[in-house]
């Protein structure tokens, strides 16, 4: 369907993605944002027009849906938004930046996000809702699934293998191979050399685990 989208949430991630869809001529029908001191701002030129009650008088048949809310500080939020609007049928569109270098076999799902100089390899898999973010690298065969951020500059080598809800930090390298467990957090910087279980976070060259 060619509709024109409403971006979820007004801060810094929702204005790279907003630059991306202006570089690819999607047409962008507002911002909306919970915050009222927003309401009738505008960023690049885009208006915050509500909260998402704006969204929901329009309706999943008018308008397509973009996730602006960035994963760092509030992971579950954007999951959360995901996941409602999904279950009042609306559809999350893919944005893509042109710099970004993906292989025609890659599987992209619903609602991913890939960012300026990405770069995804032939036979990777990325989930839905899922942040490929500047400069990152995916290498062949990685499988990466849902509501995961793998934030700028971060290298993942092949056949890496990312459950939901992970986190992989600012220039952190994951070697070949290895998994890292449901909801994990990968530090920024950190290099990962063996396998991370469910819900730790891993700090420091090498990584080791500094929570559980």
């Amino acid at each position: 369907m060619n509709l024109p989208v409403i971006i979820l949430g007004a801060g810094g991630h929702a204005k790279v993605l907003i630059d991306t869809l202006l570089l690819t001529a999607v047409e962008i029908a507002g911002i909306v944002d919970p915050n009222r001191e927003k309401h009738g701002t505008s960023i690049l030129g885009i208006p915050v027009i509500g909260n998402d009650d704006a969204v929901l008088k329009q309706g999943p048949g008018a308008v397509m849906l973009v996730n602006g809310v960035g994963s760092v500080k509030q992971p579950k939020l954007r999951k959360q938004l995901f996941d409602t609007f999904k279950a009042r049928g609306f559809t999350f569109v893919s944005v893509l930046h042109p710099s970004a270098v993906i292989a025609p076999d890659v599987h992209l799902a619903e609602g991913v996000q890939v960012m300026a100089g990405a770069v995804i390899q032939p036979g990777s898999r990325i989930g839905a809702n899922t942040i490929v973010n500047t400069n990152a690298s995916v290498d062949h065969d990685c499988s990466i699934a849902d509501h995961v951020h793998v934030a700028p500059g971060a290298t993942l080598s092949g056949n890496v293998t990312l459950e939901d809800g992970v986190h992989i930090g600012a220039g952190a390298t994951l070697l070949q191979g290895i998994r890292i467990g449901r909801n994990s957090i990968i530090g920024a910087g950190s290099v990962v050399l063996r396998d991370v279980p469910d819900g730790v976070t891993i700090c420091g060259v090498p990584g080791k685990v500094v929570t559980k």
